[in-house]
């Protein structure tokens, strides 16, 4: 008997909502540089939904929705801890938002890859990792 984890083949989408559409579309798309895939405005909902594309394929969905409750987050809080990207040059990146007005963590190295890491925040304040590839 096959076990689920034969089919599984990765992750297709990550799924944010925000609560300043505008600011968060600016900041995925102008600041980090995700191109659109699609937008779509739901006026049964008064939502929209963005479309981004990774280039490894993966997507991210951002939604807006009128009063969506704040969410709590603390680096030990259960649920969602971070979203990680893969990325080539850690330093780059960091340099890119620094110069883009985006507050970013000193890179660390962790300890178990040796690997070099660096942390922001999306206009919501959600935890954004930079993950050397």
């Amino acid at each position: 008997m096959s076990t689920l984890g034969t089919l599984l083949r990765g992750v297709h989408h990550v799924a944010i909502i925000c609560s300043n559409y505008s600011n968060s579309k600016r900041f995925y798309t102008e600041v980090l540089g995700l191109p659109i895939i699609a937008e779509h405005y739901r006026a049964e909902r008064d939502s929209y939904k963005l479309d981004l594309a990774l280039p490894d394929g993966t997507q991210i969905e951002l939604f807006s929705f009128p009063n969506a409750p704040a969410r709590p987050s603390y680096p030990e809080a259960q649920g969602l801890r971070h979203l990680a990207l893969r990325v080539s040059d850690v330093q780059a990146a960091k340099q890119k938002l620094e110069e883009a007005g985006i507050a970013v963590e000193e890179v660390r190295i962790d300890a178990a890859t040796g690997k070099a890491f660096c942390f922001f925040a999306d206009p919501d304040h959600l935890p954004i990792e930079f993950y050397q590839e």
